[in-house]
């Protein structure tokens, strides 16, 4: 039995190794095939950018019109119009205050100017009548009738009441103001609106007795924000009028930032002084809605410098050595780099083989193989920005693009940002 088992054994050993010999030829043509299948990725362009080195500086939203409404006269509050939270426009009505004695007021000022009015008429009816009974007295000049004492008393008495109707005059001027006043302070007992903006405060309620100049409610006017930074003086001189800087909200929002003005007091203990900026976009004002939201600010600490840089997400790493994966025509070819400055989404280089124009792969990189087949989208832009859509037979078109792009690089816009250095 022993002797039949053994035989078995040495059996099956020897026909083993022939059929591993008969599949070889099925298992070689999968293999060649997994080495052969291309890879489909997405790729971005090395640029050359211009960066302007800036430091991070915590600002605040600041509104250029805020402030207490007041009441112009005095009286009780007949009716408040608004809530906290109400937004309202210029000449939007916030309170009235009862207007019965302001309107009583009215009509004895009027009653006074018609008053003053009517006297003045009549003392210029007097002077029509005595003039016509001095020009009576003229025509019997050459006559034995003609008396001069009595000529001479008429044209004392036109004087007279010349110089009456004078402060007649001037009395009317004045009841007509006391009117027009009146008036105005009928119109005041409507509190409105100076601008546009949220109620943020109400102080009085109806009933309440209110003096004039006294405050009612206050408003925000969120429609006209502006960017306040305290700026170290030494920083100061760096800002120029129309420079336009970026900075980002609370929330993440990226805005930019025009510099206004800087006002003339510095703080002794800070060193400081307080910047104004206006929120832009696309050269035209921009909307910030929030007053007292911080805002972080870069401030731009010196000269633009010219940069290569490439996207973060073409960047592996293996065995403690950065690469990328380069196009030639239509193979990934591993290239070894050394980075410098984080700046957004890109990586400033500072050693290695990549010229501008060259096309790198930023999605599918993870598995590609050292002269792999790769294939890519004809998109002009996907989800890592905005990669060039490149012709993989003309690589080095693309790099005589990117030498043509160095040579016009003092035309390019400026691009501010924090440099953060890369770690080994």
């Amino acid at each position: 039995m022993r002797k039949l088992i053994r035989r078995n054994f040495w059996a099956a050993a020897l026909t083993m190794p022939a059929l591993m010999i008969g599949l070889m030829p099925a298992v070689a043509p999968i293999k060649a095939y997994a080495q052969d299948r291309s890879a489909q990725v997405l790729v971005d362009a090395v640029i050359e950018e211009s960066l302007a080195e800036t430091v991070p500086v915590i600002g605040r939203v600041v509104a250029r019109q805020q402030g207490v409404i007041a009441a112009k006269v005095e009286g009780p509050i007949a009716e408040m119009m608004v809530e906290v939270g109400d937004r309202v426009a210029t000449g939007d009505v916030l309170a009235r205050l009862d207007p019965a004695r302001l309107e009583l007021t009215h009509s004895v000022a009027k009653a006074e100017h018609d008053a003053a009015l009517a006297q003045m008429e009549s003392t210029r009816s007097q002077i029509q009548l005595l003039t016509q009974e001095r020009n009576r007295l003229e025509q019997l000049r050459n006559s034995a009738a003609f008396s001069r004492a009595a000529f001479d008393d008429k044209t004392n008495e036109i004087a007279v009441e010349r110089a009456r109707l004078q402060a007649e005059q001037a009395r009317v001027s004045m009841a007509l103001v006391r009117m027009q006043r009146s008036a105005k302070d009928v119109a005041d007992a409507l509190i409105t609106a100076p601008y546009p903006g949220v109620v943020i405060r109400r102080m009085m309620s109806a009933g309440a007795y209110v003096r004039t100049g006294e405050a009612i409610a206050e408003m925000v006017n969120d429609n006209n924000l502006e960017i306040e930074a305290d700026i170290p003086a030494e920083r100061i001189a760096g800002l120029k009028p129309g420079l336009v800087v970026d900075a980002e909200l609370e929330d993440g929002q990226k805005v930019h930032l025009e510099f206004r003005a800087v006002i003339p007091i510095e703080n002794s203990l800070t060193r400081t002084r307080a910047v104004r900026f206006v929120p832009v976009a696309n050269g035209s004002p921009a909307h910030v809605d929030t007053a007292g939201e911080s805002v972080t600010v870069a401030i731009p600490v010196g000269a633009s410098r010219s940069l290569v840089t490439v996207h973060k997400d073409a960047v592996t790493i293996a065995q403690g050595q950065r690469n990328v994966f380069v196009v030639d025509g239509d193979k990934a070819v591993p290239r070894s780099i050394e980075i410098g400055a984080s700046i957004g989404s890109r990586f400033e280089i500072t050693d290695g083989s990549l010229e501008v124009g060259d096309l790198v792969v930023v999605r599918g990189n993870e598995r590609l193989r050292p002269g792999q087949t790769v294939t890519y989208p004809d998109a002009s832009q996907t989800s890592v920005g905005q990669p060039q859509k490149p012709d993989a037979a003309k690589p080095e078109a693309n790099r005589q693009q990117g030498r043509l792009d160095r040579q016009n690089q003092d035309r390019r816009p400026v691009r501010q940002a924090n440099l953060v250095l890369q770690g080994g």
